[in-house]
């Protein structure tokens, strides 16, 4: 489809009902003109997405079968509470953030396997632009069927029709309202109930089951940040305490009696708690000789130099320009300080003011930039371990909520 105007292209997408903020800051928040990337470029961000969930897999099994390894990561009790309750179960829909860089390689800057978001714009925008494309070039052409067979999955077979799936997201923040609303979309066109609303109201059913609003609930699609759930504490020395920096005791009490009873199941799994920790990066490093031979080639291949900032005897001799400050659960460019972008006055007060052992410093690398000087992020979707579609965001330096969305097709 062609538009003549942002203000067209605006209009289409506030007409599938969805999307209904093109701008951000008075700015256009999606570029018109898709990206075309070939094909082979596709086919190797797939595989180092593959690889690197492959990787997080295998270090899962690796903690859950030395719990010792738990102690490398700063979580909170309830964190561990999560990790110990989920039996190492972690996955089912993730998104890889990847770059390629001039050599033609592939790094990661992160995995986003507890709520990762994106989903409408990935099939959205794909979808205005694929009149003028071949079918088999829209790489996002399955995401629904794809997300929604990964649901399947987790319920016993057979299952009584309908089965009843309750999507838990933070109803006081619209951000992601784009995204529920096509998760009910999906769901609903596949046969599914579904009920919506906040942790806050869940509710005990009779037998020992879990409710929304009355209904029975089989699956619990969580897009509710599991350090959302424990306790929340600041990640800076001199932080300001959270408003609600309680853990949501009852709620858990009701999602984790009800699935280790067989009434429920938990997507993405609590064990995601782990995995989005940012720490695992700077894990895959300190413990390289305890993963196998596979995973090894996959930490050099795609993973950056990671090391935990409590692991740095002296951090005033870093050169700035060499390193990324992240906090354990910051995203989508929250709490990232890049050396480069930043003073030396800032990075030296972010260092000391940053809690140590909740932090990392990460390798800056340099990206291939478009012509007209963005940076891509391909954000590469893995549904139950597998390749589900991209969603790729430009920026001129770090992708943060103002980056352009773009649809993407390959060549």
């Amino acid at each position: 489809m062609h538009f003549p105007h942002y203000n067209a292209f605006a209009q289409a997408l506030q007409a599938t009902c969805r999307i209904s903020d093109p701008w951000i800051e008075g700015k256009p928040r999606f570029r018109m003109e898709p990206l075309l990337l070939p094909q082979t470029e596709y086919a190797k961000l797939s595989e180092a997405a593959e690889r690197v969930g492959a990787l997080y897999d295998e270090l899962c099994r690796l903690v859950l079968n030395n719990p010792t390894l738990l102690d490398f990561f700063d979580l909170t009790p309830f964190e561990r509470l999560f990790w110990l309750a989920s039996g190492g179960a972690w996955h089912g829909i993730a998104r890889l953030d990847l770059f390629l860089l001039a050599d033609g390689t592939v790094q990661m800057c992160e995995m986003n396997s507890d709520t990762p978001s994106g989903e409408a714009e990935t099939v959205l925008l794909n979808s205005l632009f694929a009149p003028n494309y071949l079918p088999s070039q829209n790489p996002n052409a399955h995401f629904p069927e794809r997300f929604v067979a990964m649901l399947r999955s987790y319920l016993p077979l057979p299952s009584p029709s309908p089965q009843c799936i309750g999507i838990i997201f933070p109803t006081e923040i619209p951000e992601d309202l784009s995204m529920i609303l096509c998760y009910e979309e999906w769901l609903v066109n596949a046969g599914f109930e579904v009920v919506m609303g906040a942790p806050y109201n869940l509710h005990p059913m009779e037998g020992g089951a879990v409710g929304m609003f009355g209904k029975c609930i089989n699956i619990a699609l969580r897009h509710y940040k599991t350090d959302w759930w424990a306790e929340r504490e600041s990640v800076w020395q001199d932080g300001v305490p959270f408003p609600d920096e309680e853990p949501l005791e009852r709620e858990i009490a009701l999602l984790l009696e009800a699935s280790s009873n067989g009434y429920l199941q938990v997507v993405n799994p609590f064990g995601a708690v782990l995995t989005q920790n940012k720490l695992t990066m700077a894990f895959f490093w300190s413990c390289f000789a305890q993963f196998s031979p596979e995973s090894q080639e996959t930490i050099r291949r795609y993973v950056p130099e990671t090391v935990r900032l409590c692991d740095i005897d002296d951090v005033t001799v870093l050169k700035k320009d060499d390193w990324v400050l992240k906090s354990d659960y910051g995203c989508e460019g929250d709490e990232v300080i890049i050396g480069s972008a930043v003073s030396e006055e800032l990075w030296q007060l972010s260092l000391r003011q940053a809690i140590p052992t909740r932090w990392i410093l990460q390798r800056f690398f340099d990206a291939v930039p478009t012509p007209d000087g963005f940076i891509p992020n391909y954000g590469v979707y893995l549904l139950g371990g597998q390749t589900g579609g991209i969603y790729t965001r430009l920026a001129p330096v770090s992708t943060d909520y103002r980056a352009l969305s773009v649809a993407t097709f390959l060549q």
